[in-house]
């Protein structure tokens, strides 16, 4: 009994592993939100990463984590550095393309819990209440992400929390542009 019941569970293992080789390799989460402000005012909170403090979800992960910035203060070179707690990983992000008042473009390298490399961009665009801003991230999955997506969703996963950050950003540059 015990024998058949080891079968069953190392064959549905196997369906499982199998089945995450043929999962799709590119991902995209992206969400928005309209901020009662101009570009002018909404670019330098992203733009800048140490003023992106104080409405990055991530930091609430874990107040607590070390921070380093590196580069110029802000546009393309700017980068920083992170060591949190195991909600919040170890990685580093990097401005790789800005255009003021349009986009901001970063090269993440997740290196705890798991190593990855993603692309993220802020795209800002006019729109009749204000400014329109798009935040998203897109790569390829590895092997264990594409497992790991077969009972979790990347979008829900990513995509709360780039809505609680655009929420924070949305009141920091309205806040800053009533100034």
């Amino acid at each position: 009994m015990i024998k058949k019941i080891l079968l069953v569970l190392v064959a549905i293992v196997a369906v499982i592993l199998i089945a995450g080789a043929f999962q799709s390799d590119p991902y995209r989460v992206e969400r928005s939100v309209t901020v009662a402000a101009p570009a002018a005012e909404v670019f330098p909170q992203i733009n800048d990463l140490r003023q992106s403090q104080a409405w990055s979800p991530w930091i609430k992960l874990d107040p607590s984590a070390k921070i380093t910035f590196d580069g110029p203060a802000s546009g393309v070179g700017a980068s920083n550095a992170w060591v949190g707690n195991r909600d919040m990983g170890e990685g580093r992000q990097t401005i790789v393309a800005s255009t003021p008042n349009e986009l901001v473009q970063l090269k993440l390298e997740f290196l705890k819990p798991m190593e990855d490399v993603a692309t993220s961009e802020f795209r800002l665009t006019p729109g009749t209440s204000g400014t329109n801003v798009t935040w998203s991230m897109y790569g390829h999955k590895n092997y264990v992400s594409k497992v790991m997506c077969m009972f979790m969703s990347m979008d829900k996963m990513i995509g709360g929390e780039f809505e609680k950050g655009l929420a924070n950003l949305k009141t920091v540059a309205e806040s800053s542009s009533r100034k």
